[in-house]
């Protein structure tokens, strides 16, 4: 017998315009947090001189906090009473971003040499198609 997480998944990944319309709102609460992301980052390593991957990873965990609360109320309607528990899955999905954000960051920065910033971008866009699946699954199952 097949287990109803596994089912949970296929369901989630079929395409359909409720996902597509979850996805485009996700896209628009993900492109305020890039806002909240560079401009912490920037903040910090320009103007504070913080480390780059320190500054880096705590634009990522500001922007993860202000967009659990856009996408519990906007993306996902969530109506769950144990917000507390909500917010500790998102950040756990968050945090995991953070990694998947942090190697791909790296990799394109340093490996692949080019700018800190066009990596920044492009570790976004991995980490959001991982938090996207996650969070559709994970935190805001219904």
């Amino acid at each position: 017998m097949i287990d109803s997480r596994i089912l949970s998944i296929l369901k989630a990944l079929t395409f359909d315009k409720v996902l597509i319309i979850k996805f485009v709102k996700f896209c628009v609460v993900g492109f305020t947090g890039v806002a909240v992301d560079f401009g912490i980052t920037y903040l910090l390593k320009e103007k504070f001189k913080v480390n780059k991957y320190i500054a880096n990873a705590c634009g990522f965990i500001v922007a993860a906090t202000t967009n659990y609360f856009l996408n519990r109320s906007w993306t996902f309607n969530s109506q769950n009473p144990h917000i507390l528990k909500e917010f500790i899955h998102f950040f756990i999905v968050a945090i995991l971003g953070l990694v998947i954000n942090s190697i791909v960051l790296w990799s394109v920065n340093t490996k692949l040499k080019k700018g800190f910033y066009f990596s920044k971008l492009i570790a976004i866009g991995a980490a959001t198609l991982w938090n996207f699946i996650a969070n559709l699954i994970f935190t805001f199952a219904q």
